[in-house]
């Protein structure tokens, strides 16, 4: 907090980020609002931690909009894609090790995912078929 033979000046340098967002409080403090203690609305903003604005702005939200909120962020989404692309290539490779498995004339042919699910039931039924005989 600051004393009254304090300037604004004498701030930590950690405080810098949120001197830039109140710019406009800083000068006279005829225009700041001042609480019981005798410092403006101004000087307690600048003594705030950054994220505490921000936190407060979510505390009234529901929890379904905090998610989409935190979803909408660029360092959500880039994540988000990372990890949905390593499912889709072992997911891809599943499905040629699979595809390694079963014969098909020619035995180069490129197959769908789903032509590879059939070809593969089709192949267990008569493995299962062989073995009753």
């Amino acid at each position: 907090m600051l004393n009254s033979d304090q300037t604004e000046i004498d701030l930590p340098p950690t405080h810098s980020e949120s001197e830039s967002v109140f710019s406009d409080c800083s000068g006279s403090r005829a225009g700041s609002t001042e609480d019981a203690s005798g410092i403006g609305l101004c000087a307690q903003s600048r003594i705030a931690e950054p994220g505490e604005a921000v936190k407060k702005d979510l505390q009234h939200l529901s929890r379904e909009e905090r998610r989409r909120r935190r979803r909408a962020t660029a360092k959500y989404r880039t994540a988000h894609a990372t990890r949905e692309r390593i499912r889709v290539e072992a997911f891809n490779m599943a499905f040629a090790e699979l595809r390694k498995l079963l014969p098909t004339l020619p035995p180069d042919k490129k197959l769908s995912k789903i032509e590879i699910l059939r070809l593969a039931i089709c192949y267990i039924s008569y493995l299962n078929h062989v073995l009753d005989v």
